[in-house]
């Protein structure tokens, strides 16, 4: 029974509070069990007014058509508006030279976000738990991610993509993979399961069945706990740098070398990556932050450096503009 409360209680206050279940909200489906019990959370909690959203990535033929017939069943019954979408995932990762699960997440966001602009609703729930964040924070460690990365699901996180913004909530992050099970098993929900979860073929599935039962087994003990912790105070931390850096410098054509130089290091890095995301400057990597750092150092006789997309970053005048 407690792992049923646990998952009731998902800070309903907070979300009810913020976020009133009068207002309309899309939420991601996929058919699973994480979104499913979310789905049926969010209706207990009094959220009538949900669109659901299911995109097929077309990576399992016959089975990836029965999650979406799947979803739009589940729609029907709970007599709630559904949105259902279609990419070939494949092929934009071959196309775009990414992994199937960057392209799947890009793919994602993009048929939310168009979603979102067409029905004029900026606000969608996701099925991402606890365990997804430490899978994540792991992941993006390995990739060599700062804590900005390994920080990178929030609660409440906010995406635009042209002139349309989508404000993305996560009521799950606090709940483990077990009391969803739990959820789901006590409710008797009905549920797709993905086979591909299972598969060691891509880096999240190395992580979550080999690398962390592997870790577990060294250790004698449960870490992804202590990583989870970590990956808050890694949010909350990013939530504050990302306060000291003035939306006046973000937005400004140019970045001042002095004002930069009376800067920590870590706020140098915040602001010269806040500054060339809004610049619209593509895969912006630690070693690009570092390259554009170097303009500001005192005497330093390096006056331009590469970015992505034939782009460069310039110093001129006591300036750095992009070109």
């Amino acid at each position: 029974m407690k792992s049923q409360q646990t998952i009731r209680l998902i800070e309903p206050s907070q979300l009810l509070r913020d976020f009133s279940p009068t207002r309309r909200y899309f939420i991601g489906v996929s058919g699973g069990r994480d979104s499913i019990a979310l789905l049926n959370l969010l209706i207990d909690l009094g959220y009538k007014n949900l669109v659901v959203c299911h995109l097929n990535h077309q990576l399992r033929g016959a089975s990836s058509r029965g999650d979406a017939r799947f979803v739009e069943r589940i729609a029907r019954n709970l007599k709630l508006d559904c949105e259902i979408g279609s990419t070939d995932v494949g092929a934009l990762a071959k196309q775009s030279k990414l992994s199937i699960e960057t392209a799947a997440r890009f793919a994602r966001l993009t048929f939310f976000i168009e979603v979102a602009r067409r029905r004029r609703c900026p606000r969608i729930f996701l099925a991402h738990n606890a365990d997804d964040l430490v899978e994540t924070a792991l992941l993006n460690l390995f990739r060599g991610a700062g804590p900005g990365g390994m920080a990178a699901m929030r609660k409440i996180s906010t995406h635009r993509i042209g002139k349309t913004q989508l404000t993305i909530l996560r009521p799950l992050l606090g709940v483990w993979r077990s009391e969803i099970n739990s959820y789901i098993s006590q409710r008797h929900l009905e549920f797709r399961e993905d086979a591909t979860n299972a598969v060691l073929h891509s880096s999240r599935n190395k992580i979550r069945h080999r690398i962390l039962p592997d870790i577990e087994k060294q250790f004698g003990r449960d870490v992804r706990k202590t990583i989870w912790r970590a990956a808050q105070i890694w949010s909350e931390e990013e939530a504050l740098l990302d306060s000291l850096v003035s939306l006046e410098t973000i937005l400004a054509a140019n970045l001042a070398v002095a004002a930069l130089r009376k800067m920590p290091v870590a706020l140098q890095r915040r602001a010269i990556l806040r500054w060339l995301r809004a610049r619209k400057v593509a895969n912006v990597s630690f070693d690009i932050v570092e390259n554009v750092r170097s303009l500001v150092e005192p005497g330093t006789k390096i006056a331009k450096v590469n970015l992505p997309r034939d782009q460069h970053a310039r110093r001129r005048a006591g300036k750095i503009f992009v070109e």
